[in-house]
């Protein structure tokens, strides 16, 4: 009775319109902040370096660097606090979680897009006619 009860109150919580979107995407969170009597929409624009999956309790750590210095943000999936997830490239990545990124500096910690795979694997058999 108690886990049918939990499982109906977690399923009004799970919003339907989440995104798809993969470990080593780039995106940008719009979260809503509250200062004092007023809210404001602020981004959050980085890299996906960590997805858990969990139902209601879904999160993702998004990851980006401010002025040389690299910080990183936990969202929950679900949460009624953002406004949208906007998914600006597909990352071409072969792992889960890229926390490998956080020793990495420079050009070094850039990931790979689909479409510049894409480009690659075309480009490779006319090479080598």
């Amino acid at each position: 009775m108690q886990a049918a009860m939990m499982q109906f109150i977690e399923d009004r919580q799970i919003r339907k319109n989440a995104p798809q979107f993969r470990t080593g995407d780039t995106v940008r969170v719009n979260w809503k902040i509250k200062e004092g009597e007023k809210e404001r929409v602020q981004a959050f624009e980085g890299i996906v370096i960590r997805k858990t999956k969990g139902g209601v309790r879904a999160s993702f750590t998004v990851r980006k660097m401010s002025f040389g210095v690299g910080v990183e943000r936990i969202f929950p999936l679900h949460s009624p606090r953002y406004e949208t997830i906007d998914i600006l490239s597909r990352g071409a990545v072969a792992r889960n979680r890229l926390f490998y990124l956080r020793g990495l500096r420079g050009k070094a910690s850039k990931v790979d897009t689909i479409e510049d795979r894409e480009e690659e694997k075309t480009a490779a058999p006319a090479a080598t006619k």
